[in-house]
């Protein structure tokens, strides 16, 4: 991955409120409802998709999500 991104990523201070920033001009309805979900607190609702979505992918969530805690310097 670029150097620039890392730097970018690790720059925001507030990582919930860009990436909600980032997906509110999104015309996908469900990208629509988890930004919702996110802006109400609704963290558990957007983490079954999450999972859900991941098991139709044949990925692993937990596996993913540690990686890129790692990636981000939060492992």
């Amino acid at each position: 991955m670029n150097n620039q991104i890392i730097d970018f990523m690790r720059s925001i201070k507030n990582p919930k409120q860009t990436v909600i920033n980032m997906m509110k001009n999104n015309s996908n309805p469900i990208i629509t409802n988890l930004v919702q979900m996110a802006e109400k607190g609704d963290y558990e609702g957007v983490e079954k998709f999450t999972r859900n979505y991941f098991k139709e992918q044949g990925r692993d969530f937990d596996k993913e999500l540690a990686e890129l805690k790692k990636f981000m310097g939060n492992s």
